[in-house]
């Protein structure tokens, strides 16, 4: 006579107890300091809210001009080589240079117009360009070389601009179209806020 087999039914004390974890909970300190780490890792925006100072409209005239006496030295370049190979290829170059020349001359006052920059408290921020806009914070600390330059056309509307030389290449800049006057006053106040800067001032 067989019996019928029972079913099998763990045995209660061989079972793992199971615990719950309680939920971890932040201190006031670690909160602020997990919070202000995911602000860190966050990509930070330039701040451009401040007041623009925009380069003299002389200036305009000024790359004008130079747009000016580029168009005269390549139809002087095309005419020499016309007249010495006596062919047409000179004349076209020249064409499609003067093209070139003529359509940058129409943005000049555009693109003069888009110069600007912000004396920040940590560093200078400087803004160009119309289409492709470029914009670079300078810190204050790793101006290495401010140089003031002078050409002659700029010279005679009394303008100079200014060559910001830092540590890194990318960073190098250059602002044209300032009065000779604002120029040498911000070149000495950027000399002196760079130097209390890298001696911790």
């Amino acid at each position: 006579m067989t019996h019928p087999e029972q079913p099998w039914t763990p045995d209660p004390t061989l079972a793992e107890p199971v615990t719950e974890q309680a939920p971890v909970r932040l201190q006031a300190g670690e909160a602020a300091d997990a919070a202000e780490a995911t602000t860190a890792d966050a990509p930070r925006r330039i701040d451009t809210t401040g007041e623009w100072r925009r380069v003299s409209p002389k200036y305009i005239l000024v790359d004008l001009i130079g747009s000016a006496i580029a168009a005269v030295v390549v139809v002087v370049v095309a005419v020499v080589l016309g007249v010495i190979f006596e062919q047409a290829w000179p004349w076209w170059i020249m064409g499609g240079l003067l093209l070139a020349i003529a359509l940058g001359a129409a943005f000049t006052p555009r693109r003069i117009r888009s110069i600007g920059y912000q004396l920040r408290q940590d560093d200078l921020l400087f803004r160009r360009g119309i289409m492709w806009t470029r914009m670079v914070a300078v810190p204050y600390g790793r101006m290495q070389l401010i140089d003031i330059n002078r050409g002659p056309v700029a010279r005679a509307f009394g303008l100079a601009e200014l060559k910001f030389v830092t540590a890194s290449a990318a960073t190098a800049i250059v602002l044209p179209g300032l009065p000779a006057e604002e120029a040498e006053d911000l070149r000495d106040h950027l000399v002196e806020v760079a130097e209390s800067r890298r001696t911790g001032l």
